[in-house]
């Protein structure tokens, strides 16, 4: 389920670990922070993605 919106999660984490090394590089603690936050947002939603496709799995077993 939901392919486009796992792409989008991973291009969230991808540009958080970008934000938090340039952060680590330049100095920048409030750069770094806002890498591990977009990080942290796409990690909760793909367990949101996951939860989707499980209720959809228990769905498919009880009805068949």
């Amino acid at each position: 389920m939901g392919t486009k919106d796992r792409a989008s999660n991973s291009a969230q984490d991808a540009k958080g670990r970008v934000k938090e090394a340039a952060g680590s590089i330049t100095g920048n603690d409030d750069l770094k922070n806002k890498g591990k936050t977009d990080q942290a947002k796409a990690g909760l939603k793909n367990a949101g993605e996951d939860l989707k496709d499980a209720a959809g799995n228990v769905k498919d077993a009880v009805t068949k």
